[in-house]
């Protein structure tokens, strides 16, 4: 129809002999696929990461392991490298199909227990709104917007292992060693195989900054994606195979932009509050040059905010204030100005 995105369909492409991305379409407009990894072992395939369950999307898998010469019988093992749907969604069916074990970081609850009880987990998201100051009437546009929305998950299944620093995963292309690199989400891990100097990054460093943190599940977010770019710089990595687009070389590179980025964002955060209380909506607004017009800012940029706004915090440089159920924010006169957090 004229009105809507066509999608893509999904498709595999092999990057070396016993390695292939499985690129599988996605329903959002700014994120229109996503990656999953199959790399040969033994008689079969580890598939790292699984693509977003909705209607048709194990067919979607499905047909990407067919151009590889691959059934859903050949996957020996189904390991994620987060809990965010996109992720995680389909590793139900596929290990209900394959028989496999899901390998997977302890610390899954974001989305697990959202899953479990969505409208609660909806309601508090809509409370975090309205405790930073968006307006009632964005409030119901994105509640009638998400009516009917499903979380992308087919059932929960919770890991056979968890996937902790150091855990390893042994492929044809050799041992792939597990790094923790929360930030992005709590649960985030990278793999890095030393020899081939492959990194399978997950959503932690993709091809362009494209930030996005899960704010609420743990202290400090940003700071935490900051401390995981420390732990991704010093491995020798030549291909990064990310989560989302096509892979690329510049590891060190996107590490800098990332962290460059960061700091920018954080320091105009704390730059809005200066001399002045703010609504975390209100200091969306500053940064943007106008009052945000659609529920996205809920979703995406409020979060963002939010946790830039903890980070300062944290590092005793911000600090925050409740009156009449909603919360502001500014810097703590004794920070001296300039001083790096």
């Amino acid at each position: 129809m004229s009105g809507e995105r066509r999608r893509d369909l999904a498709r595999a492409d092999r990057i070396m002999p016993g390695l292939w991305r499985l690129r599988l379409p996605l329903p959002w407009p700014g994120v229109p696929h996503c990656n999953a990894w199959a790399i040969a072992a033994g008689d079969g395939v580890v598939l790292v990461d699984t693509g977003m369950y909705e209607a048709g999307s194990l067919r979607q898998l499905e047909l990407a392991l067919e151009q590889a010469r691959l059934r859903l019988e050949h996957i020996r093992l189904v390991v994620c490298t987060h809990a965010h749907s996109d992720h995680y969604g389909l590793a139900g069916p596929i290990v209900d199909r394959a028989g496999c074990e899901l390998w997977m970081h302890p610390d899954h609850a974001h989305l697990t227990k959202a899953v479990a009880d969505p409208e609660r987990a909806f309601q508090l998201r809509l409370e975090v709104a309205r405790q930073s100051g968006v307006p009632e009437h964005l409030l119901r546009a994105y509640e009638e917007r998400r009516k009917g929305d499903t979380p992308g998950v087919a059932r929960v299944v919770l890991p056979d292992r968890e996937l902790v620093d150091g855990v390893e995963v042994e492929t044809d292309l050799g041992t792939w060693r597990v790094y923790e690199t929360p930030g992005h989400a709590p649960s985030h891990v990278v793999l890095h195989q030393p020899e081939r100097r492959l990194l399978l990054s997950g959503d932690h460093l993709l091809g362009r900054v494209s930030l996005y943190y899960d704010y609420g599940y743990t202290p400090d977010p940003a700071g935490e994606f900051l401390r995981s770019l420390d732990v991704v710089e010093p491995l020798d990595v030549g291909l990064v195979l990310p989560g989302h687009g096509r892979p690329f070389r510049d590891a060190a590179a996107l590490i800098d932009a990332n962290r460059r980025t960061v700091r920018e964002r954080i320091e105009r955060v704390r730059a809005t509050i200066a001399g002045e209380e703010l609504t975390p909506f209100e200091i969306v607004a500053r940064i943007l040059g106008e009052a945000p017009r659609n529920e996205y800012v809920i979703s995406w940029v409020l979060s963002e905010t939010l946790c830039y706004l903890r980070y300062l915090e944290v590092r005793g440089a911000a600090e925050c204030a409740e009156r009449d159920g909603q919360r502001y924010w500014r810097t703590v006169p004794s920070a001296a100005p300039g001083a790096r957090v």
